[in-house]
């Protein structure tokens, strides 16, 4: 029960079984639990980054380096720790890679911040030079850019490559022929308008099924729908396929209102049967009087029009999902009918082959060979389901990371370099600041090295020794280039050895990570209310640790 003093006299404010915890150990408390949720995603950084086991309540396992993914999959009950999730949630949909690091940086920045607090600097004044100091880095990353189009093959897959790099040993391994996969859907699907590169990533459709191997993973100019063939006496294979979508059922449909029909003798039952069935036959007849061979159904297909329609050589799908419509429209050409009378043969769609194929035991739908596809699908496979769902995971990213270089059109060299030189430059600025936030400047350019440091523990450098050489080169003009050569564990210069990396990712990772320091460090009291639960310790039941 929390009490307060009113002229000597105590006042209840809140129930009884709350917990309230204020001042410099509400700060204390929330760093620390956000500066853990870093360390716990911390490793998997960089190529020679480590895997996470992540076990379910369900005994369900996620086998990841993945930082969105962990962060995820990790049930974390603190407010300040779901803050933690939330940066790599933002990060993960804004620009698809990166999550790690932004997570590991705002780590870092509540270690540095703590540092500060016992120096008794104000949080007030903490938060203005860290988003001081992450202004100036958004300045400095666009001097230090290169630029990117989307014609510039070469260089995206080099960033898709860097991107799937650190993820398991299959998608790693497979990087280099995956990276042209992801290259190609990503300028298939791009679409210039007003003189801007737009790219709708939901159009890059990602399938994936067990067996084979992770090389095995295949792009499709067009779109792999999860269903079968409705009927075994259709064909299972179609070239030069003329593509009908339709978004009403091919059944007799129920009225709405309640009704009766009252049958008095056989021959009345036959001629119902028979009006039924010639309803159906004429629905068949105005699908194939458009001249459509294949039938895509977004509802369901009646039995005696499937004997029609394989009667008549179509080949049909039925309750094929709306998102795979709009794939199936854009891939081919065709458009969505929703009334049979509207079908003709404007609207439908063209395919160089469909073809139903048995994968892993089950039956998809191959529409293939589409002459100019603004919707495509990349096939993942993998020995196991881990290395399917890894493999999936890791094309994302790359498809995220890929996209976000030709959004920006710029890029910035990776391994570590690029935040050596943000923070040899911040330090220098720190200085023009002046007063006390020119500490908190200092610290933001400290907490920046953390990324080059982790980078040289994970390939077993010393992490000291690095930083030591790292910075004395990076105080020289021509060493701006070099960072950690995880691979060859040693200093080298990143643009040589092809280490590139997307501008938005970096500028999302430090906007996100200075953003949810400065949230973290406003917050001098957490009251945990939970009614007249028993009080309990913070992180037990009716401590904060329950707090959503």
């Amino acid at each position: 029960m929390q009490q307060a003093q009113l002229g000597g006299q105590s006042v209840l404010v809140l129930p009884e079984g709350s917990s309230r915890i204020f001042g410099r150990d509400a700060q204390r408390i929330n760093i620390a639990v956000a500066h853990a949720v870093a360390q716990a995603v911390k490793s998997t950084l960089g190529p020679k980054g480590m895997d996470k086991m992540l076990v379910s309540e369900l005994g369900d396992i996620v086998i990841t380096n993945d930082g969105a993914t962990i962060l995820d999959n990790m049930n974390v009950e603190h407010p300040a720790a779901k803050m933690m999730v939330e940066i790599a949630k933002t990060q993960d949909q804004e620009v698809g890679d990166g999550t790690t690091t932004a997570v590991v940086l705002a780590g870092e920045l509540l270690k540095k911040s703590m540092e500060l607090l016992d120096q008794d600097i104000h949080a007030a004044t903490i938060v203005n030079g860290y988003r001081n100091a992450a202004e100036k880095c958004i300045d400095y990353l666009g001097q230090l850019s290169d630029a990117i189009d989307v014609k510039d093959i070469r260089n995206l897959e080099k960033i898709a490559s860097i991107s799937m790099g650190s993820k398991t040993t299959g998608a790693g391994e497979a990087k280099d022929v995956l990276a042209k996969i992801v290259v190609k859907a990503v300028t298939l699907v791009a679409e210039s308008r007003d003189g801007k590169i737009l790219i709708d990533k939901d159009f890059i459709k990602v399938e994936k099924k067990q067996g084979g191997d992770i090389l095995h993973t295949t792009l499709i100019n067009g779109v792999l729908i999860d269903k079968e063939i409705v009927h075994p006496g259709m064909p299972k294979r179609l070239n030069g396929a003329k593509i009908a979508l339709l978004d009403t059922a091919m059944e007799i449909e129920k009225t709405e209102t309640d009704a009766r029909i009252s049958i008095t003798s056989p021959d009345q039952m036959t001629a119902f049967l028979e009006q039924e069935e010639n309803m159906l036959k004429e629905m068949v007849d105005k699908v194939a009087a458009s001249g459509c061979n294949v039938l895509f159904c977004q509802k369901g297909i009646d039995d005696v029009a499937q004997h029609y329609l394989s009667k008549k050589g179509i080949l049909a799908a039925r309750r094929v999902k709306k998102s795979d419509m709009e794939k199936l429209v854009r891939a081919t050409g065709a458009r969505i009918v929703t009334t049979m009378d509207d079908l003709s043969s404007k609207d439908l769609g063209n395919a160089g082959v469909v073809e139903e194929r048995k994968i892993a035991g089950e039956q998809m739908v191959f529409v293939e060979q589409c002459k100019n596809p603004k919707s495509v699908t990349i096939f993942v496979r993998g020995g196991t389901q881990h290395v399917v769902d890894e493999g999936e995971r890791a094309i994302m990213d790359a498809i995220g990371a890929v996209s976000s270089a030709i959004d920006e059109g710029k890029t910035v060299i990776g391994g570590g370099s690029i935040e050596m030189e943000l923070a040899t430059r911040l330090k220098k600025y720190a200085v023009e600041v002046g007063g006390r936030e020119q500490l908190a400047v200092q610290a933001f350019a400290e907490a920046l090295e953390v990324i080059p440091r982790t980078l040289a523990e994970s390939c077993g450098m010393d992490a000291i020794d690095t930083l030591v050489e790292l910075r004395a080169k990076h105080e020289k003009k021509e060493g701006k280039m070099l960072g950690v050569d995880v691979l060859g564990t040693r200093i080298h210069d990143m643009k040589a050895l092809g280490v590139i990396e997307p501008m938005k990712v970096k500028k999302q990772a430090i906007q996100s990570a200075s953003e949810v320091t400065a949230m973290i460090l406003r917050i001098d009291d957490i009251i945990a209310s939970k009614g007249r639960a028993p009080a309990g310790p913070p992180g037990g039941p009716g401590g904060m640790g329950d707090m959503d």
